[in-house]
């Protein structure tokens, strides 16, 4: 049985590595592809940039809670397949639109299909043992990181033959990931622990109104909700942040988000799982924010680029929080709604990207244009870390409710 569930976390790490390789070969080129598409600058094209992921993440937030639901009915591995196809068919979209409207298109298209990682996560709860959860959902974190390593850099040396190749790269890595899935994912969800398909759980609001029940997931969820917004202040607005503020270009901005996978790998792959059991998961949540918050004051101030490199540091050891307050949750949840319960936190990541990238690109738009009240264009971070402390203040009372 534990050679089977460390064969099972194997596929499903793969899975995701390579799904979030073809993410990152995208992010260094997007900015100049915007450009190229409106004629307009960075500054503008970075509230394009926001209203891309707006689209995406519109569409994840509305159909997430159904792919959650049939993959509790009908198992994990035929929901998780079709995603990744649609993850595909949005590359292509990017590799060959014409026009910015083209990529909104792709973009729905990837939304709907709600990418691998509501599916993925539910995968892990079913083959995890609860006192394994957070570890094992690290594992995300470390495919995550990884694919941040090697999808940015080669999306970054692409790009010199053209900012369109990226795409086609990641397209065809994700057909390709789609195929292994086809072939080697098990399934991980028994018969005998799937539930009928229910319309009123297959709503994000209705999902998220029958959490009520577990009082303490209600804490965390609130503190995860403000975290991931604040997580925008990276995710969002890097690529356009250093172009601007320290001119560099797209196979620059590949080599730090390289440093940053690496990072997150070293972190959610490998301290984690020594720092929690050290700890405990109520000091590693705190800790991790406040580590945070740390980063992304600095990276708000940084007016070196070499300081940003530095700064990742103490904002990628911040890592820790997420995966356990993950695993904390998870574990207040019966093992027959667990995809109910990873397709109801993807919406509310959802509406955080919803919220998130229009809040910080219009922030740095604001703040970076000529006519700014004053020039700040690290103004993202400082929001991210006002709002790192908030999602600390409310996180504190549900956690001291751990035994």
């Amino acid at each position: 049985m534990a050679r089977q569930r460390n064969a099972s976390l194997t596929f499903i790490f793969i899975t995701i590595l390579i799904d979030v390789i073809g993410l990152g070969i995208i992010i260094p080129v997007l900015p100049s592809l915007i450009e190229s598409l409106t004629g307009e600058g960075l500054s503008k094209a970075s509230m394009y940039g926001g209203w891309l992921i707006f689209a995406y993440a519109l569409m994840q937030f509305l159909f997430a809670p159904v792919l959650g639901e049939l993959s509790d009915q009908y198992g994990r591995r035929p929901v998780l397949l079709i995603a990744l196809l649609g993850l595909g068919i949005d590359y292509l979209f990017h590799a060959w639109a014409p026009t910015l409207g083209w990529l909104f298109v792709g973009r729905i298209i990837a939304g709907i299909s709600g990418a691998s990682f509501t599916v993925a996560t539910a995968y892990i709860a079913d083959i995890s043992e609860p006192e394994k959860k957070a570890q094992n959902f690290g594992l995300v974190g470390a495919a995550f990181g990884l694919g941040f390593i090697i999808g940015p850099v080669i999306g970054g040396l692409f790009s010199q033959w053209g900012i369109r190749l990226p795409f086609l790269v990641a397209a065809g890595l994700s057909l390709l990931n789609f195929l292994y899935g086809f072939f080697f994912i098990p399934e991980s969800l028994p018969k005998d622990r799937r539930r009928s398909f229910e319309w009123k759980r297959a709503n994000s609001i209705g999902s998220l109104m029958h959490l009520k029940k577990y009082p303490m997931v209600l804490g965390l969820i609130f503190s995860f909700f403000f975290a991931y917004i604040a997580a925008h202040s990276v995710q969002s607005t890097w690529s356009y942040y250093t172009m601007f503020r320290f001119e560099w270009d797209e196979t620059m901005v590949g080599y730090s988000l390289g440093v940053v996978g690496a990072l997150v790998a070293v972190v959610q792959g490998g301290l984690i799982r020594l720092i929690v059991p050290k700890i405990g998961e109520r000091n590693a949540v705190i800790a991790g924010f406040i580590l945070w918050a740390t980063g992304l004051l600095g990276f708000a101030f940084a007016f070196e680029g070499w300081m940003m490199f530095v700064i990742l540091i103490p904002y990628c050891l911040g890592g820790i929080a997420s995966p356990t307050v993950q695993g904390i949750i998870s574990n207040q949840v019966p093992p027959n709604e667990q995809g109910e319960l990873q397709g109801a936190l993807t919406s509310l990541i959802s509406i955080t990207s919803i919220v998130g990238p229009l809040l910080m690109t219009n922030l740095f738009y604001f703040f970076s244009r000529e006519d700014a009240p004053f020039f700040f264009p690290g103004a993202p971070f400082m929001m991210g870390a006002l709002l790192i402390l908030l999602g600390l203040l409310i996180a504190i009372p549900a956690l001291s409710r751990l035994k």
